[in-house]
């Protein structure tokens, strides 16, 4: 069951200091391995976001009412922005070390959310709580705390430089509709 986020969970500024090198190393090499599966990971991440958090399904029409895991995954428009998702974030994996270039390609995916698609900020959290999920399961013997320290890490950033897009385009939170269920916050940690 989804639950409401507290307009202070929302707001609350997350920690977004840059990775070390040694972080940055540890997040390549998991993503590198994940990456090698890029749209069956992007759809596997996809369909876990969209089962556990359905409200995030209403800024899709394409798949908005489909219920099933299976007709997700053999969605066409699923696999296409699964792909896109997976893109994105190895641009930013491959460019941890260069802070403008991740600042760059994260508030333009922000600005995209905040201006064409109105999607709530908060579903970039949720979404990656879901992706260190699939993380910590695809390598449930090879993610070390160390490692599961870094990809925190890069969540809290990520999320910070999205949501920094969103405060700068003058972001107003959307008022869900009647028939929406509000989103929970997935936990802090992987």
């Amino acid at each position: 069951m989804e639950k409401v986020p507290g307009e202070m969970e929302i707001e609350r500024r997350e920690r977004s200091e840059e990775l070390s090198e040694a972080e940055r190393k540890a997040v390549q090499a998991t993503w590198a391995r994940l990456y090698a599966n890029c749209e069956d990971v992007g759809v596997a991440i996809l369909v876990r976001f969209f089962v556990n958090f359905p409200s995030a399904k209403q800024y899709f029409s394409q798949f908005k009412h489909m219920e099933e895991p299976l007709e997700m995954e053999r969605s066409p428009q699923l696999r296409k922005h699964a792909c896109r998702v997976m893109g994105a974030l190895n641009t930013v994996v491959e460019n941890l070390h260069d802070p403008e270039k991740v600042s760059s390609v994260l508030a333009l995916v922000g600005k995209a959310h905040a201006l064409k698609h109105k999607v709530e900020p908060v579903y970039f959290k949720i979404l990656s709580g879901v992706i260190l999920e699939v993380i910590a399961e695809e390598f449930a013997n090879d993610f070390p705390p160390e490692t599961q320290r870094a990809w925190a890490k890069l969540r809290g950033l990520i999320y910070s430089h999205v949501t920094a897009a969103y405060k700068e385009v003058g972001w107003v939170q959307q008022v869900p509709n009647a028939t929406t269920p509000p989103a929970a916050l997935p936990s802090s940690g992987p």
